[in-house]
């Protein structure tokens, strides 16, 4: 029979299952939005781009939730192997929460950019936004399996995302200098840009904080960062 320290540990312990389980589900369903936002932008789709910004109430609510279940936690009085999940629990779904934002913000950008005529400059949109995708799939599985160092991979990579961001923030601004007609939809698509490279560094938030979840405070190794449109006025 399990004294009751052991059935409060177990029970204690399943709550945190549940709630990487929970923070995994948000997660998964923001970088959902964010791959349909992408393809409605391809297919040029209004009333696909609207359903997507009116889902993203959906992400708000299991941000509502899982904050609610950290604090019903916090008041079990954890050790300091807990507080770091306490910790995590409440800085990942903020920064998934974001994501849901910035991918709902694409899909609006979108119907404003549809009424002009196809960019080129779509492809390149769309390959940031694969990066940006796989950036927080990855770094979602490192947390669900409390691994620091693909934690650490995903960080690195945001170098990779940056690099791709100021390719497509140059291209853009060459198109705009060269025919004036240009300037509306090569605006919205830099707004669109800047979204998907803010989804990286919501990415990269959450790799350090698995690496504190398992390491605690031991200090992160520099990394890369290779966005560089500061130096041309980046939006």
């Amino acid at each position: 029979m399990n004294t009751p320290h052991e059935h409060i540990v177990k029970s204690y312990d399943e709550e945190q299952r549940r709630l990487a389980g929970e923070i995994v589900l948000m997660g998964e369903t923001a970088v959902a939005q964010l791959e349909a936002a992408l393809d409605v932008v391809q297919r040029r789709d209004d009333g696909a781009a609207r359903r997507i910004v009116a889902n993203d109430e959906a992400i708000d609510a299991l941000e509502r939730q899982i904050s609610h279940d950290v604090m019903h936690m916090a008041l079990r009085g954890p050790m300091a192997r807990d507080l770091r999940e306490i910790l995590a629990g409440l800085r990942i779904p903020a920064d998934i929460e974001r994501i849901g934002d910035y991918a709902a913000n694409v899909a609006k950008r979108s119907i404003a950019l549809n009424v002009s005529p196809p960019m080129p400059q779509i492809t390149g949109l769309r390959a940031l936004g694969a990066l940006a995708a796989r950036q927080v799939r990855d770094v979602l599985a490192a947390y669900r399996d409390g691994d620091a160092a693909q934690a650490l991979v995903v960080r690195e990579r945001d170098a990779e995302l940056d690099a791709h961001y100021t390719a497509l923030f140059r291209e853009l601004l060459t198109y705009m200098m060269e025919d004036p007609r240009n300037i509306t939809p090569c605006t919205h698509l830099l707004f669109m840009a800047k979204n998907l490279e803010r989804i990286g560094d919501h990415a990269t938030n959450i790799a350090e904080n698995v690496w504190f979840l398992v390491h605690g405070d031991q200090p992160l190794p520099p990394r890369d960062k290779r966005d560089e449109t500061s130096t041309t006025g980046a939006v």
